[in-house]
């Protein structure tokens, strides 16, 4: 039988990436007690406050059909809450509200490329970055992501790799997997590689709420210059310990929301009004989970650094926000896929390897910041014992 060429695009870029993970989870369903450190689960439950809005919501018949751009209360909390964080009006026109922030980027990728185009996009990248290009038919590009510059794009490495097919620069600050937080400078510098060649910026920012002491969140969302060619991601799922519930949404210029409402309705035509409703309640004010969730994951981060850093040659890189830290395994003379693999079967710690996430993190581990403390204790001795075993 027949099938589009979608599915060989995609082959190898979805679950795959995630087989430690998987393995880990199979292992622990047998009765192994394997500590796990790879993906990023909020540490905290949803706040009860959100779920009883929704509860409240379906026993008020808030479960009937939505329409395809979002609920009107939604789409006016968004708006008050990024004219008040980025400075300057946001109407309730420049929004879509999607089923989480994978569901958006899918979106806003498949209305701005396709076959022929590039989208320059940091090599380490999330996981289904790949696959979100590859779908459209586009050509990933990478711009690698230097740990000398603290994983910060640099706008003379995206200049080198710009060419007459780029159409989207993509960002993600906070960034997954390097904690790494774009600053003002950074973001004019690559808004004037942006304007210059006339590119499309999407930047996702799940984990803006989600910023460690000493660093400052930045979005290109704040220069009203660049209105009319950004397009940014977000959603729930961190800032609110809800990702269970897929509420996500996108914001950028009207006539851009216009024209991509068709196609975000072929796939969900309207969310679900009682997770709309549960949605605009977390947006009306700060969340009561983000603070001490950013709190204790830079703890975390600090517990891995002293644990580790300089342990059998083992470097630690100290994230800046998020949920994730990165050991640098190389010394050791493993990949990091050997490595991880090896910790678990001999340790029973599950990390991710760093090839997951691109080139850049070859030799590399991205470990979770979400279990206990205590935890986080006994996984530093067991991948501290497993690496003077192997080096």
């Amino acid at each position: 039988m027949r099938y589009a060429s979608i599915t060989d695009r995609l082959t190898g870029l979805g679950g795959a990436k995630w087989d430690i993970h998987i393995r880990a989870r199979q292992m622990k369903a047998a009765g192994v007690p394997v500590i796990e450190l790879t993906i990023g689960e909020p540490d905290v439950p949803t706040p009860q406050s959100l779920i009883d809005v929704a509860a409240q919501a379906m026993q008020a018949g808030r479960t009937g059909y939505s329409n395809g751009r979002g609920e009107p209360a939604l789409l006016a909390a968004l708006a008050a809450r990024y004219t008040a964080r980025r400075g300057r009006t946001f109407g309730t026109d420049q929004f879509l509200c999607l089923p989480g922030t994978q569901t958006v980027l899918h979106t806003v990728l498949s209305a701005l490329v396709q076959a022929g185009d590039e989208v320059l996009m940091g090599d380490p990248m999330y996981a289904t970055y790949e696959g979100l290009v590859a779908a459209t038919g586009a050509t990933l590009v990478p711009v690698p992501l230097r740990a000398q510059h603290g994983f910060r794009m640099q706008a003379s490495d995206v200049a080198e790799r710009i060419t007459l097919r780029s159409r989207v620069l993509f960002l993600n600050t906070p960034h997954n997997p390097t904690g790494a937080v774009l600053s003002r400078a950074d973001i004019a510098d690559l808004a004037r590689l942006a304007v210059e060649h006339d590119l499309w910026i999407v930047s996702d920012e799940v984990y803006e709420d989600l910023i460690f002491d000493g660093a400052d969140f930045a979005s290109p969302l704040d220069d009203p210059a660049l209105a009319n060619r950004v397009v940014v991601a977000c959603s729930i799922s961190k800032s609110h310990a809800a990702p269970g519930f897929r509420s996500g949404w996108c914001v950028g210029p009207a006539d851009f929301c216009d024209r991509v409402l068709p196609l975000s309705e072929t796939m969900l035509f309207g969310n679900q009004p009682f997770i709309a409703d549960m949605t605009a309640q977390a947006l009306a004010a700060r969340s009561p989970v983000a603070a001490g969730m950013a709190a204790r994951f830079s703890h975390r981060a600090a517990l891995f650094h002293d644990r580790l850093d300089g342990v059998a040659g083992l470097r630690v890189h100290r994230p800046e926000a998020g949920m994730f830290a990165l050991i640098d395994v190389r010394d050791t003379g493993m990949s990091g896929q050997a490595f991880a693999e090896g910790l678990l079967d001999t340790a029973q710690v599950a990390v991710m390897p760093g090839e997951s996430f691109g080139h850049v993190l070859a030799g590399w581990l991205r470990v979770s910041l979400t279990q206990p403390d205590e935890v986080i204790e006994t996984a530093c001795a067991r991948i501290a014992d497993y690496a003077r075993s192997v080096r």
